[in-house]
């Protein structure tokens, strides 16, 4: 009978007009049913697309954020060389400078005792990260590493009372040392002649003396200059360049001085 029945709508079909306007009619109460069924497969595609999308701009988001900090840290030294351009053509003499390389870290810690400035980063001894290493954000220096574990780092700030950094003046080549106060906001320049032509505004970049940092990156901006003439030497109070209390990602500097390249080797 179905057999039959089959071979009769067939051939209504075929021979009977009305029987698009029915099929038709069919298709439209069918719809419904079929869009029923589609849910699960859109509702999966949609899921899948959100997931790929969101992975996909994650990706991104860090390869941007890695390439934006490492070309600020090459805008950090423009003003230090052209400054250094000036002195050297004034020399008539010049010699090449060294780029580190970086890598991208980030923070994930903040040492409690506010007597310590410290931070701890998300890479150790297992990802070659070395001690006195300099740390830098998009601002300038941070600080430097001074303690290492296999995974982890921590990192001492400029501003921890322990730190000093040699540094020189970006406008004439002046050359001191900053000194932390244990403050986050403050460096000091000590034991500064009195007939030092320095002002607020000025750039301290570090000199490269010592050999623990590159030469040429910010540090901080003279604010304050004491000239007391009851005092042997003038106060030269900075601010860090570098946000030190902000920054989240930063960047390790590849760079070793020549004490640090032979004792390794040995």
């Amino acid at each position: 009978m179905l057999v039959i029945l089959a071979g009769l709508l067939m051939a209504a079909d075929l021979h009977w007009p009305k029987m698009k306007e029915g099929r038709a009619w069919l298709s439209l109460l069918v719809t419904p049913l079929q869009w029923l069924v589609d849910i699960p497969t859109r509702v999966a595609d949609g899921v899948s697309d959100v997931v790929v999308d969101r992975a996909s701009l994650l990706r991104e988001n860090e390869a941007l954020k890695s390439e934006a900090l490492v070309l600020e840290r090459k805008v950090q030294q423009m003003a230090a060389l052209t400054a250094e351009n000036i002195r050297l053509r004034e020399l008539l003499a010049a010699g090449d400078r060294l780029d580190p390389e970086t890598r991208l870290v980030e923070l994930i810690g903040v040492n409690p005792d506010p007597f310590q400035h410290e931070v701890i980063l998300n890479q150790g001894s297992e990802d070659h990260v070395f001690d006195g290493q300099p740390v830098l954000d998009a601002g300038g220096v941070m600080g430097q590493v001074v303690s290492l574990a296999h995974y982890t780092s921590r990192v001492m700030l400029i501003t921890d009372a322990r730190s000093a950094i040699p540094v020189e003046v970006n406008r004439n080549g002046f050359r001191s040392v900053a000194l932390g106060k244990g403050v986050m906001d403050e460096l000091e320049l000590e034991h500064v002649p009195d007939t030092v032509d320095i002002r607020a505004g000025d750039l301290l970049v570090t000199s490269g003396l010592g050999g623990r940092f590159p030469r040429g990156y910010p540090v901080g901006r003279v604010h304050e200059v004491i000239r007391d003439p009851g005092r042997p030497f003038t106060l030269v109070k900075a601010v860090p360049t570098a946000r030190l209390d902000r920054s989240r990602h930063l960047l390790l500097v590849e760079y070793r001085s020549s004490a640090d390249v032979e004792a390794v080797d040995d």
